[in-house]
Formats: structure tokens, sequence, C-alpha cells
């Protein structure tokens, strides 16, 4: 269900119910531009297993052309023209074109259309979606309303959406939805769910106050506003440009405002002291209507002057100064001269309490000072520590900028801007980033700072782009750092070796074993050592010395990581990195528990660059234990992160659902994406987990020739990569070469290198999947034993996925050991849980073999009472975790409210009456 949508999205069910028992209904949805009518229709599109759907869609092009909606709407249903009475068959034919009479009589075309509706709702009630109505021609909306007006009793549905205020005149008099902007709580939702990490509630109150609700609005507003100003407020509103629609690279805003924009940049007949008011209104990110009262009075102005404005539309007052729209407050701010700026942000700081809002009071006096000023850059400084408590880094970082614009001594200066750059990469702002890193640099640099410098720049290259290009700029910070700051050194070896792990050979040589020898020189660590040496010491180790003994040197690091002293900078730092070396120890609890914290502790500081890796860390969790519907929920947040972080989208969880769930073509174009982007980066990771992912597809729809082909390039990687995806590929190179006539010896090869990775590692995951391999490569007892190793290892734990194919193999070969009973009960239990877990192309393929036995295959009942959907499943996960509802609405980007109404829902399927006995209760989710 839509958000903030369950009364309209109930009208519109009512009125599919009412068509399905062969009542005609219409209505018109209207609203104002981007406050969800498509959206709406897309609600009722996606019942059309139940009904016939068709679409069209009003063309301002077209709008001179008579009869082209008539064309989109009949054109599907050609073949039924010919069963219309011979008036009506002529009249229709002449309209579409593909007839030879004259200027068709509208009223028999109406009459015809009509008819044509009503024979094709014979086979399947049919549902007529018109969006943008407003720019239907005149003819066909003359001649859809004509229908409309007309609906028999027949399953026949019409539903509009109009834009306001552009009118369809010829709609009037049909039953009507009138389409206002979103309930608070619901905006509030939707707008959070597009800005991961730390937010300024009063600043989301103001923007959601000025959007009226207006969905597009709320989600256009973390691409056209800064970082600094949705976390605390401490950023001027973003210089933007208006335009109403159609123009690339622009905001598309509401018909409306754009006039009111319009106005403004003509004057709009205002006087000066009204656009003073307007400007400070502007200034303030707060709204509060006291300081602008405060400010009238300082400035010697009545209240009334903002009369003229509020009449314009510019402007309400009332608990707080809400301008039209956000871009609207933009235009207000920009109109003005420089000048005019810093006085309306001085006037403000005379007016804001020291005492009760220090921070607020000392950026407006910042933002009202033109040259340097020593006392208002320490005073920013130490606002700046308050500032990230609020709203995160980008806060933060705000105040560290301005500080350093403020700074007259050069070396003061340079440290100001590096400590601003160093906060705004971490906001996720990597351009204003890179500027702040040039003043830094402006001007000598001793031997620790410019290895601090080559260091943050390095970081943001591999944030930015992930490819070869850091992996160089952070050795050469590292030995730059050695003689000066040996933890720092020893920190950047690290990072180092992570930028390797996403680089590829070409890019940087053996780039992994090139920084393991560089980071084997590093100064040893000051004991204690801490989480992040631990970590260093043993991915150096696994990669110069395997996994026999690098297993041993990382499990302390692991254990150090999940542990309670773990401080936040190094957990943000480097948890996504033991992450994935958990992944690479085959210790799925671990990659569990890590990544959730990762989570939390990106989300809690608003370090918005780490949230992508963090998200996908969890994403592959939930792959691994078959949990594809919360994995898919998380390619989107995924998606998200990046974008408001301003970093690359990792495509590895997309991929890694798309290939489990079996979806070939899906997987192929994600891969496709993907190379094309990264191989511009020098990024090896989506090669190497494009390259496994398909690889894992083909082999559930038992292609296993394409298989091996699509492994040629991963399974021969340098020896030197310890990533998960190259040893998961070694298993699917081993079923491909077993199944598919592949080289006996390198499928042999290829079983001896997943062993040098499993045994090592010795956790029922790895050694189940060894064992599994193991048994495609034996025969007789020695194949049966190492089959039902596999099963009874991998049904330990939570790796369902794996589980599923050990069945699945293992019927296979009972099967073709005639061993029909046995293989059955494999089969059966295999092609149900690939059901359950929506494994459809292992699922087929469980199906067939069940067919060879001749046992014939049953299939699930759809929606069951007691089956959950995936947002469901995902709610009892949290609340088995204990969380609250505001905690789950928060995790999920939902209303407390709503997920209220889910847990009703959840409650009645599974037969439980509290959350304690939610905790036992099993899911059943749909395939």
């Amino acid at each position: 269900m839509l958000r903030g949508r369950r009364v309209e999205c109930a009208q519109l069910d009512g009125l599919l119910e009412a068509v399905r028992g062969g009542a005609g209904r219409v209505l018109v949805v209207r609203g104002e531009a981007g406050v969800g009518r498509t959206a709406l229709l897309d609600h009722v599109a996606g019942r059309e297993r139940e009904f016939r759907v068709c679409r069209v869609t009003g063309v301002r092009c077209e709008t001179e052309l008579d009869f082209a909606a008539v064309h989109q709407l009949c054109a599907p249903f050609a073949g039924r023209i010919e069963q219309l009475p011979g008036a009506q068959r002529d009249a229709l034919r002449a309209a579409l074109g593909t007839g030879s009479g004259e200027v068709p009589d509208r009223f028999l075309v109406g009459l015809a259309v009509l008819g044509l509706l009503v024979e094709v709702a014979r086979d399947r009630a049919l549902v007529c979606l018109v969006d943008d109505a407003q720019w239907l021609d005149r003819a066909s909306a003359q001649v859809l309303a004509f229908v409309a007006r007309r609906l028999p009793a027949e399953s026949v549905g019409i539903v509009f959406a109009v834009r306001d205020p552009d009118g369809a005149p010829e709609l009037t008099g049909l039953p009507e939805l009138a389409l206002a902007g979103l309930p608070d709580e619901d905006a509030r939702a939707l707008l959070r769910s597009v800005l991961p990490g730390v937010r300024d509630e009063e600043v989301l109150d103001r923007f959601v106050a000025e959007s009226r609700g207006n969905p597009r609005t709320l989600l256009e507003l973390p691409r056209e506003t800064t970082p600094a100003e949705l976390a605390g407020g401490f950023g001027v509103p973003g210089a933007r440009v208006l335009l109403g629609a159609g123009r690339p690279g622009h905001v598309q805003v509401p018909h409306p405002d754009v006039q009111v924009v319009s106005r403004w940049r003509r004057g709009g007949g205002l006087s000066p002291a009204t656009r003073l008011l307007l400007l400070i209104a502007a200034a303030e990110p707060g709204g509060r209507p006291a300081l602008l009262w405060r400010a009238a009075d300082r400035l010697a102005i009545g209240v009334e002057a903002v009369t003229p404005a509020v009449l314009a539309g510019i402007v309400t007052v009332d608990d707080l100064v809400r301008f039209r729209h956000p871009l609207v407050r933009s235009a207000v701010y920009w109109a003005a001269s420089p000048r005019e700026r810093r006085r309306a942000h001085r006037v403000l700081a005379e007016v804001t309490d020291p005492g009760a809002d220090p921070d607020r009071r000392a950026w407006h006096a910042a933002q009202g000072t033109r040259g340097p000023a020593e006392d208002l850059a320490a005073e920013l400084e130490r606002s700046a520590g308050r500032a990230r408590a609020r709203g995160g880094p980008a806060a933060a970082a705000a105040f560290l900028a301005r500080a350093a614009e403020l700074t007259a001594d050069p070396a003061r200066r340079q440290e100001r801007a590096l400590t601003a750059a160093r906060a705004t990469h971490q906001a996720g702002a990597p351009d204003a980033a890179l500027r702040l890193l040039s003043m830094a640099e402006a001007g000598p640099l001793g031997g620790r700072r410019r290895g601090q410098v080559d260091l943050l720049r390095a970081q943001i290259a591999f944030t930015a782009e992930r490819g070869g290009d850091a992996l160089p700029l952070l050795l050469r910070a590292a030995r730059q750092l050695e003689p000066h700051d040996v933890p720092l050194a020893r920190d950047t070896y690290l990072e180092a070796i992570g930028a390797a792990l996403f680089a590829t050979p070409d890019a940087t040589g053996d780039g992994q074993l090139r920084a393991a020898e560089a980071a084997r020189s590093a100064p040893s660590a000051v004991a204690p050592p801490r989480p992040g040496d631990l970590l260093l010491d043993g991915i150096t180790t696994l990669i110069l010395e395997g996994h026999g003994a690098g297993v041993t040197r990382l499990r302390p690091a692991l254990h150090a990581f999940r542990g309670p002293a773990l401080s936040d900078d190094e957990g943000l730092r480097w948890l996504w990195l033991v992450t994935a070396m958990a992944a690479s120890l085959w210790d799925h609890e671990s990659c569990v528990l890590l990544a959730d914290r990762h989570i939390r502790l990106a989300t809690g500081t608003g370090r918005l660059t780490t949230l992508p890796l963090a998200l996908t860390g969890r994403l592959t969790a939930h792959v691994v234990a078959g949990e594809l519907g919360a994995a898919a929920e998380l390619v989107e947040e995924v998606r998200t992160a990046s974008e408001a972080a301003g970093v690359p989208y990792p495509p590895y969880g997309a991929l890694l659902v798309a290939a489990w769930q079996g979806r070939e073509a899906e997987c192929a174009a994600l891969m496709s994406t993907a190379v094309a982007e990264t191989a511009r980066r020098g990024e090896q990771g989506p090669l190497i987990v494009g390259g496994w992912a398909t690889a894992l597809v083909r082999n559930s729809l038992g292609r296993y020739e394409d298989a091996l082909a699509a492994l040629s390039g991963v399974v021969d990687h340098g020896r030197r990569d310890v990533g998960s995806a190259s040893v998961w590929a070694l298993a699917e190179y081993v079923e491909a070469a077993t199944r598919g006539g592949g080289d006996p010896a390198r499928a042999a090869d290829a079983l001896r290198r997943l062993g040098e990775r499993t045994r090592p590692s010795g956790t029922d995951w790895a050694l189940g999947v060894e064992a599994r391999s193991r048994a495609l490569m034996s025969s007789g007892t020695a194949a049966e034993d190492h089959y039902r190793e596999a099963v009874d290892r991998l049904g330990r734990g939570a790796i369902r996925g794996e589980l599923a194919r050990a069945r699945l193999l293992y019927g296979e070969w009972l099967r073709r050991e005639r061993r029909q009973r046995d293989a059955r009960e494999q089969l059966r239990t295999a092609h149900e849980a690939f059901t359950a877990m929506g494994m459809s192309a292992f699922a087929r393929r469980a199906a067939r073999e069940l067919l060879a036995t001749g046992e014939q295959v049953r299939k699930r009942a759809a929606g069951t009472a007691g089956e959950l959907t995936a947002q469901e499943a995902q709610i009892v996960r949290l609340v088995r975790e204990g969380l609250t509802n505001p905690e789950i609405g928060a995790r999920i980007f939902i209303s407390p409210r709503t997920v209220e109404w889910h847990l009703r829902n959840i409650f009645g399927k599974l037969a439980v009456t509290s959350r304690r006995q939610l905790q036992r209760a099993e899911p059943r989710t749909g395939a």
C-alpha cells in the first residue's frame, strides 16, 4: 500500500471490487503536479493478474490531434472491432485512421468505444487507466467522458488522473477523488526514507510543512538540498534554477509555484520592507516566527509588512513561517545581493539568544561577516562539536568550513580546512571536501600534514571511484606518515589493502599482494593493539601466507570488532572490511552481527559515505541465509544511501538477489551495466561477483557449459585474492564441470583450492559446501557419505540456500542411482525450501527431478491466510530483534502507526495475540 494513501487505495480497491462484480465504475483523481496521481494508477495496475488493464496517457504535443488518445485505448483491441454494429465499426475505423469514411460522428465513435470495451470485458473484467487527462485531445476527451457516463452493468472501470489546475472540463460531473498532500506523519516518513543518517527534526518539519506533503517535492529535496541544510539547518539555501517541467537537470515544481517564483523575481509589486522580511525568513532555517518578529522590530519594520507576501501566496505565517515551496525559499534568498544577505544574517544573529541557541547565533554572525574574524572562527569551531551531536558530520562540516574561511593565520587556516574537509567527506559531499582540501594545501606542508592531506585525498578517491587510483595514493600517504604517526600510518596501510580488494589486477598489478607486502614492513602496533591493528595483521597474513595462517590471526580481530570496547570511529572506518573478512572466513554469524553494528553506527552518526557498504554487507548475509525478501528490500536502500552520500552505487547486492531468484535476464542486465561503469573506474568487484552470480543462475537452470564460460575469468583470477566471491565461484565451477563435461583436472584443481579456503575456516558453512563439492567429484559410498555430511553440516546453521542445493544434488544423485524413494525425500524437501525462499530457477530444477522420479509436484496455494508479505516478514524479524514500533518504523521508513497496522495483520495470520508469542511464531512468506 502506498504510504499515506490508505483511504485513497481503499476507494480504488472498492471500485475494482465493484467492477469484478459486474458493475461499471468511473473515478476522476484530481491533484497538483507531483502529488501522486500516477502512483495511484500504478496501484490499480498492480492488480493486472485479476483484471485486464489498459493504460492511456495524455500527451501535450498531441492535444491538437483528434482521437489520438482513443487510438491508444483501442489499438490493443483492434481485433474486436469487427464485432461492432456496422455504423459504429465504420465510425471507429475512421477515427483510428484505418477506414476510408469521412470525419466520424463523435456520438457514433463514443458508442463504438463503449461497445468495444464491453465486448473486451466479457472475457475478463477490464480497467482503463487514463493518466494526464488534462492533455487529452478534445475529441478523445469527449468520447471518453461519453463512455464514462454510460458504463452499463458490465465489468468495465475507468480511472482518470487529472492535474489541477489545468482542468479537463469534459470530465466535470463524474465522481471525483481530490488528492491532497500526504499527512504530516507520512510525509516525514517518506522524507526520512530518502534521507539516511542524522537529521535535524526542526528543519525536517519545516521541509514537510513547505512541501505541503507533495511526494515529488519530498523525494526531490535530497537531490536539491545540501547535507548541511538537512542535517542541522546550518547552511544557506541551495542555489537552484526553478522551471516548470521538461528541462533536463532542473527541478520540476508544481505549476502554481513557478508562477509565484516568477512574480517574485520580477518584484511582484512588493515593498523593500516586505522583501527584506522575506529574505530574513528565507535565511532562518528553523522557520520560527518569533525570530522574524524580533528582526522586524530591530529593523523598525512593522509586522504588517509581511501581509502583501501572504496575499501573494509566497509565504504563510502561523506556528511556522512556511514558504509556498522549499524552492521558493531558495529563490527569495538568492534573488538578494550578497550585501543584503549578509545584513539579514547579521540581524538574525543579533536577535538570536546566545544562551538558548549559541550555535545558531554563531552561524548567522559568521554568515553576516565579510572578512577574516578569528573570534568568530574560534566560536564556530566550538560550535562544531555541539552541532555534530545535533546534525551529524554535515552540521559540523558547515561550521568548520566557514571557520576556515574566516581564519587569517595561514597555518591555522590549513588545519581548520583539513578538519573541515574530513568532516565534509564523512557527510557525503566529496566535491566540497576537495575544495576545502585545496585550501589546506595552499602553502608549505610539513611531513605529517602532507601525509594527512594525501590520506584524505586518497580516501575521497576511493569513496568516489572504488577503483585503482586510490591504492598508490594510500601507499604514498602511509609511507609519509610512518615517521610522524605510527597508528595513523598502520590505518592507512589497512585502507590500502581495502582499496586493493576493489581494484582490478590490470589497474594495480597484483594490488593485494603489493599492499600486504608494504603493510608487513610497517612499524609494529603499539601495545595493546587496537582492533584495526589486529585486522591489519590478520589480513596481511591471509594474503601473504594463505588461509591456514591467516584465519588464526584474523579471528581475534573479528572478536574485537564484535566486542563492547570498539570505538565508533574504528567501527565506522573498518566494519565494512571486517564484515567482508567474516564472509571470507565463512562465518555467517559474525557477518550478521558486524553488518548490523555498522548500519547502526552509520545511521546514528550521519556518516553517509559508509552506509552503502554497511547495507550491502547485511544484504549479503540475508542472501546467504535464504532471506531473499529482506535482501531485496535492502537493494533500494543501498541505492538511496549511495545517492545521498554521492558515492558509486555498489551493484553486488542486486546481483546476488537476482542470481539466487533465478532471474537470468535481470542478472545479465545488471552485470552489463555494472561492468561498463566499474571498468571505467578500474574496479574488479562486479567482474568477480558478476561472473560468480552468472554462473550460479546458469547452474540453477541446468546450463552447465554456460556456467563454465561465465567462470573462465573468475576462477583464473590471481591467487592472492581473499574476497569471498572468488572462492564461492570455485564451488560453482566444480558443479558446472562435473555436470557439464568440463576438464576433470581443472575441476580437481578447483576443489583443491576450495579446500584450502574451507578447511582452515572450519565452520559448518565452509565444510558443508566443501563436502557437497567433494561429493560431486566422488562415486559410490564415498559420494553418499559426502552428501550426507553436507546436508548435516549446512542444516546446523542458517545457510538455507546452500542446504537446499545440497539436498537437490543429493536427490539428483540418488535418482541416478535408481533409489527413487530416497531421491523423492531429498528432492521434495529441496523443492519446498526453494519455493519458500523465492529461488524459482532452483525450484523448477527440483520439480523436474521430482517428476522424473514419478512424483507429481504440488503447487503452492497462493495467498494462504498464514502467509506473510515480505514487509510483514521483515517486521517480524525486527520485533524478534527487540525493536519497538517507532524503531521499526525508522528502520524500514514507515510510520509507527503503520507498523501497528501491519502487526495486527501479522497477529491474525500467525494466530498469535502478543509480541511475546510472535517471538516464537514461524513466519511463512510468499515465494
